[in-house]
């Protein structure tokens, strides 16, 4: 017995379990915290994916139509179900993560709107001023399982919280940009409107802006960013204007950024509009021109340039052309007439005895009686343009006359039709004898020696771009362009630089006269006709016109 006893105290066999039973509790308790910590992390991933997708789906019913917030929160909180498995704390809701549905257009609760990204918004919101959310689901808790060893029990209410907006682009377009020109100098209000329907029928005198790093002002006009990868931004620009699928990225409605360095042969992509092509060797980028199909000055390879099926304009030619190559203006195979139209007073209309050999429609008086014009808005006209020369040169209608030959069963004019309107009739009824002239017929003037009049194609077949488009249906009309109207004085627009400028509006112009150096215009300038204000998500004139792109993306 006694050497039982020795041996026993004198055994080490048992020394570490005091220590082990020591630390045992704080052994358990960080088993506890890996544990439970990971359910938390993993409950707070669920609630942040949740509180994402909730203002996604929010986000993509800001439309700024009515109903606009309400339709907002009710995808926010219904459209998406989302659980939380790693909440277990017993929520009358069971697993689902939840959102309040609060429709009001306002900057509180769970659910708040903003009109600027920053949130720096104040006053009444609106449908129509809504373009971002900012969602809160509610709170859930996770109860943990071992940490309770050291006295911890749950990690208290859990929630998460997404910012989104949608961002919208509009595509199919000409990357082609205009200063408001209602803007006064020096605003400073990023927000200065360009009311289109007090513009509608009225004349816009772009003015390009150079290759400088001037300022631009009310109404100067220049070109987009397309986001292409071609090295020649000149070449690239004529791809957008001029080809009848438009390359490069979508124009984001959000903002837009300016494209320097175009010149005349960007403003020929646009004459192809208007059945003119210039071969690659008349003003071309440099002096051994481009290879391809002889008219890459204005066309370049790669795409198609059709004009539209109405190509009337103030140019006529001593012949049909015998080649695709013979289809300029560079080199007067498109001439002007002699006399041009070049009326003397902004008011009155031309008398009979100054008519022109050849018209195209013509300019608002105010804008046509001198380079720079004497309209009261400036650049902006008063829609006050000659019809009855118009009619008379090309139909030898008197003012008397046209009134009761364009008042047709179908598509009737008005008393005082704008230039789109008359373009448009005119397509309606092309062919058909009116009057006793064919709307549309090549004309023989009566100058000397005489040179015809063409208001159809008659280069474009040559160029293998058919007999011109007719607009409508999914056919896009080649004289009607979308524009993005910015408040450069307020965002002190400066050309190229990759500076971002958030776009007013985007509006719809009838592409009035092609541009070329007149005793009165430059080609380098754009003549225009305010449409109207651009209907985004494929409608206007032509289904396939302008097509709008829409992605909800989140911010924070």
């Amino acid at each position: 017995m006694p050497r039982i006893r020795k041996g026993l105290l004198q055994s080490t066999g048992g020394a570490v379990a005091p220590t082990v039973a020591l630390s045992l509790f704080g052994l358990i308790a960080v088993g506890g915290i890996a544990f439970d910590y990971a359910r938390m992390a993993s409950l707070d991933s669920e609630l942040q994916n949740a509180a994402d997708q909730a203002a996604l789906a929010a986000a993509t019913q800001l439309d700024g139509k009515t109903g606009a917030c309400s339709r907002a929160a009710n995808a926010a909180s219904a459209l998406i179900r989302n659980d939380a498995r790693f909440a277990n704390d017993g929520n009358a809701s069971g697993l689902a993560i939840t959102v309040a549905n609060e429709a009001t257009c306002d900057r509180t609760g769970f659910i708040k709107f903003y009109k600027n990204k920053d949130r720096s918004d104040t006053g009444t919101l609106a449908d129509a001023d809504v373009n971002f959310v900012e969602v809160t689901v509610n709170s859930r808790t996770a109860r943990f399982a071992l940490t309770p060893v050291v006295a911890m029990f749950s990690s208290g209410p859990l929630s998460a919280t997404a910012y989104a907006g949608l961002g919208e682009a509009i595509c199919k377009v000409p990357p082609v940009m205009i200063c408001n020109p209602d803007e006064p100098i020096g605003n400073t209000d990023v927000d200065y409107d360009f009311v289109v329907a007090n513009r509608i029928g009225k004349g816009l005198k772009l003015v390009a802006v150079g290759n400088g790093n001037s300022a631009w002002a009310p109404g100067n006009f220049g070109y987009l960013d397309t986001g292409s990868s071609t090295s020649n931004p000149n070449v690239e620009l004529r791809e957008a204007l001029g080809w009848i699928s438009v390359p490069g990225d979508c124009s984001s409605l959000e903002g837009v950024k300016t494209r320097t360095g175009a010149g005349t042969t960007v403003t020929q992509a646009i004459n192809t509009r208007f059945d003119i092509y210039e071969r690659a060797n008349n003003n071309a980028e440099s002096g051994t021109g481009n290879n391809g199909n002889g008219n890459n000055a204005s066309c370049p390879s790669g795409g198609l340039c059709p004009p539209s099926i109405n190509t009337v304009k103030d140019v006529v030619r001593k012949n049909a052309p015998g080649s695709a190559n013979k289809c300029g203006f560079a080199n007067n195979e498109w001439e002007l007439p002699s006399p041009e139209y070049s009326p003397s007073s902004p008011t009155a209309d031309l008398a009979l005895a100054n008519m022109p050999q050849a018209m195209g429609y013509p300019r608002d008086k105010c804008h046509a009686v001198s380079t720079a014009g004497s309209c009261s808005a400036g650049k902006v006209g008063d829609g006050n343009w000659d019809r009855n020369a118009y009619f008379y040169v090309n139909y030898n209608w008197g003012s008397a006359d046209w009134p009761v030959y364009t008042s047709t069963a179908t598509n009737p004019l008005p008393s005082n039709p704008t230039r789109y309107q008359v373009y448009n009739w005119e397509i309606q009824h092309r062919g058909e004898t009116i009057g006793g002239k064919v709307i549309l017929s090549t004309r023989t003037t009566s100058s000397s020696p005489s040179s015809e009049d063409y208001d159809a194609p008659i280069c474009s077949p040559l160029q293998g771009y058919g007999s011109g488009l007719v607009p409508g249906g999914s056919t896009v009309d080649r004289r009607r362009i979308s524009a993005a109207v910015i408040n450069c004085n307020a965002y002190n627009v400066h050309g190229g630089g990759g500076t971002v400028y958030p776009v007013k509006k985007w509006i719809e112009l009838f592409l009035v006269e092609p541009s070329l150096n007149r005793a009165r215009t430059d080609a380098n300038d754009v003549y225009a006709e305010v449409i109207g204000e651009t209907t985004l998500g494929g409608g206007g004139a032509t289904a396939s016109q302008v097509t709008q792109r829409a992605v909800p993306y989140l911010i924070e």
